[in-house]
């Protein structure tokens, strides 16, 4: 009997935002668009990139990667949340918790390699340029992609299931709007040491060597940016990196903002907002600015406008 009554919890109750019912109908709504404008701009990028010409190139190639992989952590999160929204809170089984715990994890780590393989890509393009196009060839871009997405999926299974082991016997509430693995693992009755070791050592892996790959390229870059004796250059050379500056920061901060450095007044309503930022507007605004600030996404848009007029 007593066995039993540490298994007894098959489903958890996500609490989501306590707000009023308007409230509430805004926020759905709010978060309905978003998701709206995360899909068609992400496969709009996807789109442009297999089909333009231009476009074929290791740079838009690892966007387009890193499109898909905004793609499924907004579908991981957006669905449920809606629901969750909706009706005031919502239950989530065992399994389907595992299942969000996965492709969240997995979706994150895949973003952390492919921003480092971005960096490593233009440090080349700077650093390297006669080098560039015998270097990044695209059995070479293939290889890194392939290994991102192995990497992520296979490191990230192994926690998931090292964590699928844990005994949860009560209670069951998640003051949180998905399955983040902070408050889950409060709520498990066994001993949680050997999974938080192994999330440092995963932490290691997908985020803080990623992003020390980030730190480097970056100083190298500059380094050769601040060689080039004209200033319109410099401000050439170092436009083909801003998008991804600008991605890399907003990324990292929101992250590390919730699991790394969390600030000391840190509250779970503040946390569940900064969850909203790298889960829900991130995957938004990525192809946002990667559209607005490169001149070859808005050719080949514009070349596909032009080809419809012409039919």
């Amino acid at each position: 009997m007593e066995e039993k009554n540490l298994t007894d919890v098959t489903e958890f109750f996500l609490v989501g935002f306590q707000y009023s019912q308007k409230s509430r109908i805004l926020l759905y709504c709010l978060l309905l668009l978003v998701y709206f404008g995360t899909m068609c701009g992400n496969f709009l990028i996807i789109t442009l990139v297999s089909t333009s010409k231009i476009l074929h190139t290791p740079m838009y190639f690892f966007i387009s990667e890193l499109s898909i992989s905004d793609i499924l952590l907004a579908t991981n999160i957006v669905p449920n949340l809606l629901h969750i929204i909706m009706n005031n809170g919502g239950t989530i089984t065992f399994i389907g918790c595992m299942t969000q715990l996965y492709f969240f994890g997995a979706s994150e780590a895949c973003e952390c390699l492919l921003l480092a393989v971005m960096s490593y890509d233009r440090y080349v393009a700077i650093c390297n340029p006669l080098r560039y196009s015998s270097i990044m060839t695209s059995g070479h871009c293939l290889i890194l992609s392939i290994t991102c997405w192995f990497l992520a999926f296979s490191i990230i299974l192994i926690h998931i299931i090292k964590t699928a082991k844990l005994t949860f016997c009560g209670p069951n509430v998640i003051d949180h709007l998905f399955c983040d693995p902070v408050p889950f693992l409060e709520l498990a009755c066994s001993d949680t040491f050997a999974i938080h070791i192994q999330i440092y050592i995963i932490g290691t892996v997908v985020v803080f060597i990623p992003a020390l790959i980030i730190v480097v390229s970056y100083t190298s870059i500059v380094r050769a940016v601040l060689r080039i004796p004209s200033s319109t250059g410099r401000q050439k050379v170092f436009s083909t990196c801003s998008s991804h500056l600008i991605v890399v920061s907003i990324f990292y901060w929101t992250m590390f903002s919730v699991y790394v450095v969390p600030p000391k007044d840190l509250t779970i309503s503040m946390s569940k907002i900064l969850s909203l930022l790298y889960t829900v507007f991130t995957p938004l605004i990525n192809p946002i600015i990667y559209s607005l600030r490169n001149k070859d996404i808005r050719k080949a848009v514009q070349e596909i406008l032009s080809k419809r007029e012409i039919w």
